[in-house]
């Protein structure tokens, strides 16, 4: 937001908090449930800004302590008026028309979706509003009830988000060095071991593209990490650490990081949008390349694995050639639950319109990389002419797109795994573990 108009606010609010001469109380959380109540009272614009400031300071000062009883709160007094709700319902069974539609419209809502829009319309009113959501994502799997609170944020977020409001940057070691900072900070696929390992990052055959909102430019939304190389990577590590050269004839971008860097915002979707822009942009810079891949972890095998296929999990613990496990990565890599593919960041390639191109064993020797997927890693491939029929198979069929190499592979594995099983008992004297979970994962 411009300087100018920041001032302006700002000189607006003060002068409206001295005439409401708000009073705080010893008591934070009194103090914020007093001011949201008071912004949803006022029909005054200067006065509603300034109670809506009043809320975004109340909300900085409140103990984490008190998140879930502000959250509780909202959740019993903030939601649609059900009084009013069931008398419009009860009309319209009496007189159908667009009238009462509307009206029904308008006072199902609940309450708390206006409460956040005058809360946005405040000076670092929208930063707020997503500390509230990651504050709340963490209370929400013990608290049921503030599900609908969530469902308003997801609401209103997928609005404000929309692609038309986002601005695409390339970062690069011109980047404003808060910026830069922040990918360090935010970096969490592959950590950044300081400056000089951000320089390869961002030398000139490594690009990396961040999604910005206006309301909030100084924070990147999510960002995207590619390399410029020959061929599809089997590895991350030469990714890294390998010397600069030249981007001019490489023919594969591979992008091997993608990273939300706002836990407020997660479950609203952008690395779709961001994945085809960012394809787009190097298609008409870079005319050369002709693969567009990425070079991705698999982050719940490990713990599958040990539930799945025990005996599998014991001799990967330590196995030099996994080559003959690869069929068993690829079960996991398909396997639907309720509809979805179980691995998250399969589940967010293949349902772009990706597909599964190759997995690649002793590919992340990183102490993460051999936790999460005992170094294995996946390439899945982007095809702009294949996207949507991919897309579109998944969601109705619930069929993979694969490449033949992993579809042999695959049914090679389901075929024979029975033997597997049996070879590998035997070559460690070893019966069958039960299906339990590890607790040491």
């Amino acid at each position: 937001m411009p300087i100018g108009i920041r001032e302006w606010f700002q000189q607006v609010t003060d002068r409206a908090l001295e005439i409401l001469d708000l009073n705080n109380s010893d008591s934070p959380l009194d103090d914020l449930v007093n001011h949201c109540n008071s912004v949803l009272s006022r029909k005054g614009e200067a006065t509603g800004l300034a109670l809506a400031s009043a809320v975004v300071e109340s909300w900085r000062r409140l103990p984490i302590s008190d998140h879930l009883a502000f959250f509780e709160y909202i959740s019993d007094n903030f939601g649609p008026d059900i009084e009013e709700l069931t008398l419009t319902l009860d009309k319209y069974r009496d007189r159908p028309c667009q009238e009462l539609l509307t009206k029904i419209h308008k006072v199902s809502e609940p309450r708390r979706q206006e409460l956040f829009r005058r809360i946005n319309a405040a000076p670092d009113g929208l930063e707020v509003l997503i500390h509230m959501r990651e504050s709340l994502g963490k209370l929400i799997q013990k608290h049921s009830k503030l599900d609908s609170i969530d469902m308003d944020f997801i609401h209103l977020f997928g609005s404000w988000f929309n692609k038309g409001f986002l601005r695409l940057e390339n970062i690069n070691w011109q980047t404003p060095a808060a910026t830069l900072e922040k990918l360090i900070q935010y970096e969490s696929v592959h950590e950044i071991h300081g400056w000089d390992d951000l320089r390869r990052r961002l030398a000139k055959d490594r690009l990396c593209f961040a999604y910005f909102h206006p309301v909030i430019p100084d924070e990147p939304i999510i960002f995207v990490e590619v390399a410029l190389v020959n061929g599809i990577a089997r590895a991350i590590e030469p990714l890294l650490t390998t010397v600069p050269g030249s981007p001019d004839n490489a023919d594969t971008a591979v992008f091997y990081s993608i990273n939300n860097c706002q836990p407020g915002l997660t479950g609203i979707s952008f690395g779709n949008l961001l994945i085809k822009q960012v394809v787009s942009v190097l298609q008409q810079e870079h005319p050369k390349l002709k693969n567009f891949v990425t070079l991705s972890p698999i982050p719940g095998l490990r713990k599958w694995m040990a539930i799945e296929y025990p005996e599998f999990h014991s001799k990967l613990e330590n196995s030099p050639n996994q080559e003959e496990f690869v069929g068993c990565v690829i079960e996991y890599l398909t396997t639907l639950r309720k509809g979805k593919l179980i691995d998250p960041v399969a589940r967010f390639h293949l349902g772009n319109g990706a597909m599964l191109e190759r997995v690649n064993s002793q590919a992340d020797l990183s102490q993460r990389g051999k936790n999460e997927s005992y170094g294995f890693m996946v390439n899945y491939l982007y095809e702009m002419d294949s996207i949507v029929i991919n897309h579109e198979q998944l969601m109705e069929h619930g069929t993979i797109a694969m490449s033949k190499e992993v579809k042999g592979s695959l049914n090679s594995f389901r075929g024979s795994s029975a033997t597997l099983r049996k070879k590998i008992n035997e070559s460690q004297h070893l019966c069958p573990y039960p299906k339990q979970i590890d607790r040491s994962v």
